[in-house]
């Protein structure tokens, strides 16, 4: 173990000089906080590969900048200071953890995916993508000696974990072999909620509107070159339905 604190900065560079690939997952609101980070990185001069802390959606591709509180402007600016350093680098885009929402079937507020009624955001057909925390892992650490990856955007959109919301609430009433009242949430109506509910529930229905209304992780194409489990198809992830069957 080598130790080093990005409040120590000469002790961030000590650290930095012994590895070859850095690998960093602060929190987003402590996104800038990888700056001494780079810095340490540029100064040290030996790190072949930077994976800075984004596993999250793209945040060059997210269409709600100006209501998220600043969350994706904080990583792109760390982008171009990485590029702007000609850090080598590799960004990991995994849109949603499952952990996140899932654990509920994307209804703010519960602990569990409900039984009797279920929340709709817009018409429900709109795409998102869910990916297990350790499942972003192996993938991670599949990059960090791959050329095809370097200095670009690995996305991960496993084909058997991008769910609408229709889709996903009529998996869960397969499971539970029971039909849910379905309450639709319209855009305006959501917007309004957000504009009216405090933190942090706030910040959860901002990414519910961003991913089941606006469409932010579904609505570009990406090529197979630079999608995970194209690249790396050995490795073995948990779908959404597995997942699903252990809060059944």
């Amino acid at each position: 173990m080598v130790q080093g604190s990005l409040d120590d900065y000469p002790s961030l560079v000590e650290a930095v000089r012994q590895m070859d690939v850095v690998i960093c997952a602060v929190p987003t609101k402590k996104a800038l906080e990888q700056k001494p980070l780079i810095r340490a990185i540029k100064e040290a001069g030996c790190v072949k590969r930077f994976i800075p802390a984004e596993f999250g959606l793209d945040p060059t591709k997210v269409q709600i900048c100006g209501m998220d509180h600043g969350f994706y402007g904080k990583k792109i600016e760390i982008r171009r200071l990485i590029e702007s350093e000609g850090i080598p680098h590799t960004y990991i885009c995994c849109n949603l953890f499952m952990r996140y929402l899932l654990p509920s079937l994307v209804q703010p507020g519960l602990d569990a995916p409900p039984r009797d009624e279920v929340k709709i955001f817009g018409d429900g057909n709109t795409r998102g993508v869910f990916v297990k925390e350790a499942d972003v892992a192996k993938f991670t650490i599949c990059t960090i000696e791959d050329p095809r990856t370097l200095n670009k955007t690995l996305y991960l959109r496993p084909s058997g974990n991008v769910y609408s919301m229709n889709e996903l609430v009529d998996l869960w009433e397969k499971k539970i072999n029971k039909f849910l009242k379905k309450i639709h949430i319209t855009e305006e109506q959501l917007l309004k909620n957000i504009q009216d509910a405090p933190l942090p529930l706030k910040m959860d229905l901002i990414f519910i509107y961003s991913t089941f209304i606006k469409g932010d992780q579904t609505y570009f194409e990406i090529d197979s070159r630079i999608e995970g489990t194209q690249l790396y198809p050995h490795v073995n992830y948990t779908t959404l339905n597995e997942y699903l069957d252990t809060l059944a």
